[in-house]
């Protein structure tokens, strides 16, 4: 999946970047899905006439009106926030991050304006990030700039939005509501203490989660962020929703050519957690050699996949009395050692089932829309492989063997175990299981 990442580039740049994706789509024959970054309300220090060189002990005073940061006196400064009602919400004792996480101030005074004390040194320049990790900010997640982004998205069909700064479940049904009925899927980038503390309710209403943390790495003590990353994986894989593990993955090959142990095993723990994603950033978007990380950390999933836990038919109870169907789907192709599971499934609703039990053969899926496929590339071991209307099973798997000997994956000497819908084409209909063994395979393929 590629990540469009709206907190820079205007839409006519994200326009041609998605037209290019699309058009290399097309080239290779191959199904990818887009995910739309939106920004959110990033807190910021307004603009100053020269950096501050902070020091411990200095005071930061923060004013509720708009003001061109600048130093009063001799181990006092004075700035504005882009959200001053922010600082009404403010205690004395808590603390102020600023420039992402790097400076750090106490609060130690709270009137018309904010007074804090500098406990560590740092450099501060205009338009820097600032986080509260102590107060509950409760602004409003999608900004004016968000719902022009969203709109985009939607006229330009991207798959996946993904939501800054989600504090609950209601930030997830406001977006929800910004689609006016787009079948887009909503993903809940979890970066805040209070996302955290409201984890379940935002899970209620999002269709994936996004481990992201950056931010989440500030708001929250740094040696909580792993026991939150494997709780977050947890809780997806739970209940059948995709999450994607995000942020500084591979952050040195930006200018490096290969990457750092620790870099390594991050990536293959994330793997061995769960995930279904890993993500890049900077590494591919702005690095010196975005194909080279790809491909760095392609290896490391392959080689990591070796050692994954498979089949964990036995650990989830079921979503519904029909999910017996995708548990034993998944137990089937592992007693009979198939070739690959057969997911035709009209919602995408079947194949994220079946994933969510991580059965060792790979999940090849045909739907009835080219949108739910390009959906479904972000769902573990799911390969999304075509569309396909046919008005009975038997055309439909007919079609599907063709279509997978076509692509060269087809092991005509091998078992598949296929899940079907009657009637076909019915969202929420998969109530059938066939063995396609070697005979029928040639079978079909010949009638």
């Amino acid at each position: 999946m590629f990540r469009l990442n709206f907190s820079h580039g205007s839409h006519e740049y994200h326009l041609d970047t998605l037209n290019n994706i699309r058009t290399a789509m097309k080239n290779l024959n191959t199904s990818v899905g887009v995910l739309q970054d939106i920004s959110g309300p990033k807190i910021r220090v307004g603009d100053l006439k020269e950096d501050f060189n902070l020091k411990p002990n200095d005071i930061i005073t923060f004013k509720k009106e708009e003001t061109v940061g600048y130093k009063d006196g001799e181990n006092t400064y004075v700035v504005s926030i882009n959200y001053p009602d922010i600082l009404s919400k403010l205690n004395v004792g808590e603390y102020i991050y600023l420039y992402d996480g790097t400076i750090r101030a106490k609060v130690i005074q709270v009137k018309d304006k904010v007074q804090a004390k500098i406990e560590n040194s740092g450099v501060l320049s205009s338009r820097k990030g600032v986080n509260f990790p102590n107060t509950e900010i409760g602004i409003n997640v999608i900004t004016k700039k968000d719902e022009e982004d969203i709109a985009w998205g939607v006229e330009n069909k991207v798959d996946y939005f993904a939501i800054s700064f989600v504090q609950n479940g209601n930030d997830m049904k406001k977006a929800r509501g910004l689609l006016n009925g787009y079948k887009g899927k909503l993903i809940a980038k979890i970066e805040k203490f209070d996302a955290v503390e409201n984890i379940d309710d935002i899970i209620e209403h999002s269709d994936g989660l996004m481990v992201a943390r950056g931010d989440l790495g500030i708001e929250v003590p740094y040696y909580d962020v792993p026991t939150i990353q494997k709780m977050l994986i947890r809780k997806s894989n739970q209940v059948g929703i995709p999450v994607i593990t995000a942020t500084q993955m591979l952050l040195s090959m930006t200018s490096n050519e290969r990457a750092t142990r620790a870099e390594i095993s991050d990536v293959a723990n994330a793997v061995l957690d769960g995930t279904d994603v890993v993500m890049l950033s900077e590494e591919s978007a702005v690095g010196d050699n975005p194909i080279n990380v790809v491909e760095t950390m392609s290896n490391i999933i392959s080689k990591t996949e070796e050692i994954y836990t498979y089949n964990r038919q036995e650990k989830f109870d079921y979503l519904d009395k029909f999910d017996v169907i995708q548990s034993s789907v998944t137990k089937l192709a592992d007693d009979l050692d198939a070739s690959g599971i057969i997911a035709i499934t009209s919602s995408g609703k079947s194949a994220r089932k079946i994933s969510r039990y991580r059965p060792k053969t790979r999940i090849f899926t045909f739907t009835h829309s080219k949108k739910v496929l390009n959906s479904l590339n972000i769902v573990w071991g799911v390969v999304p492989v075509a569309t396909i209307k046919e008005s009975t099973a038997t055309k439909m798997i007919k079609k599907i063997l063709q279509k997978l000997d076509e692509d060269k994956i087809l092991d005509k000497e091998g078992l598949y175990i296929a899940t079907i819908g009657y009637p076909a084409g019915v969202p929420g209909s998969t109530n059938t299981i066939k063995i396609l063994t070697s005979n029928e395979i040639k079978y079909y393929l010949n009638v």
